[in-house]
């Protein structure tokens, strides 16, 4: 099998090309990527010593696309990940990166008769109606209770059926449009393609920041005894998140490749779930425990524009569907990010801090 991942050099994509190539060593496997995101270069050693062909280019570029080798699989790991994005930053990028590069990737699958993985993002649901939902608050998170008037939410979390009307910022409007395409490829062309709304995905090679990686960027400021803040509701820290190791996610993505007539024409929900979730309160404390280390974290009450009290994924659909289900739990997945910051920290440090 020849499989081509795009955004290949990034986190998501290039710990799921090295997992194949690990599990599948006669596969032939092709990342893609730009290289745009500082540290995105750190991969590429680790994509060469294990013969994973490397391709920079650019999928806003269809001319970078046209002498791809034949594959048999596309998975689509490339985007402007940022909910920000478009806010701090040009509208403009978010779309071309994020609709426009999806269109072009499906284009080239097209030509290609190849099956498709798309990672999606849980920002597809509205803001706003996230919000309105029923919680309660506990000693050190918040949590959504069982009792809702809404459709599709309950206290073990979001369902696919939830409500899709509203605002969900441009980074979440560029995936939901993308997935709208993806479903008009399926029906109206014939393409096999499933869709993963991704959760908060971490684990070691992300090179987290502020908007997007936080659970790394938590992990890397205490390593460094670096400041971090509470930001919004109340400068508490129980906003809660759960969050889903990259090998998990591999494990998903090893079934659908493979399996991809059965899985074809779904939309899943994918994240840790409410066994895997951690409010930033309660990550402080493990990073204090496992890095032994105290850091200053301010408290600013005024929430943020597109930020969230609750996201915790229903992954009731994939389980029952497709017999798959998060293993890595929230300590092992802080102790697996610190190792990698001590074994590689002086490379790190700078990208990092």
């Amino acid at each position: 099998m020849h499989i081509l991942i795009t955004g290949g050099a990034g986190f998501a994509g290039s710990n799921i090309a090295i997992n194949f190539k690990e599990k599948y060593p006669h596969y032939d496997i092709t990342c893609l990527d730009n290289l745009k995101r500082r540290g995105s270069e750190l991969n590429l050693p680790r994509l060469q010593a294990r013969q994973i062909n490397f391709v920079h280019a650019d999928i806003r570029n269809n001319e970078d696309l046209q002498e791809i080798k034949p594959f048999d699989c596309l998975i689509d790991a490339s985007a402007e990940p940022s909910v920000l994005a478009g806010i701090t930053s040009p509208i403009a990028q978010v779309i071309n990166n994020n609709f426009l590069g999806t269109l072009n990737c499906l284009e080239l699958a097209q030509k290609n008769k190849a099956s498709f993985i798309f990672l999606s993002t849980s920002r597809v649901y509205p803001i706003k109606t996230l919000e309105m939902a029923n919680f309660i608050e506990k000693e050190t998170r918040f949590e959504w209770i069982d009792e809702q008037i809404l459709q599709g939410i309950s206290s073990e979390g979001i369902e696919e059926n939830f409500n899709l009307e509203g605002s969900r910022s441009f980074y979440g409007t560029t995936k939901l449009a993308s997935e709208l395409l993806i479903q008009e490829y399926i029906d109206l062309l014939g393409m096999k393609a499933v869709i993963n709304r991704c959760g908060v995905l971490t684990g070691a090679y992300q090179m987290g920041k502020v908007d997007q990686g936080v659970i790394v960027l938590w992990a890397a400021r205490h390593f460094w005894k670096k400041d971090l803040g509470y930001f919004g509701y109340g400068g508490t820290g129980k906003q809660l998140r759960d969050i889903l190791h990259i090998q998990d996610l591999f494990e998903l993505i090893d079934l659908q490749v493979h399996q991809i007539d059965k899985f074809n024409n779904h939309i899943f929900n994918v994240g840790g779930g409410k066994d895997i979730s951690v409010s930033l309160q309660e990550l402080t404390n493990i990073c204090e425990e496992i890095s032994g280390n105290h850091i200053n974290i301010n408290r600013i009450v005024e929430n943020r524009a597109v930020d969230l009290r609750i996201y915790v994924t229903n992954n009731k659909k994939i389980t029952t569907f497709g017999d798959w289900k998060p293993k890595i739990k929230v300590k092992e997945i802080m102790v697996d990010i610190f190792q990698w910051l001590k074994q590689n920290e002086k490379i790190l440090k700078p990208i990092l801090t």
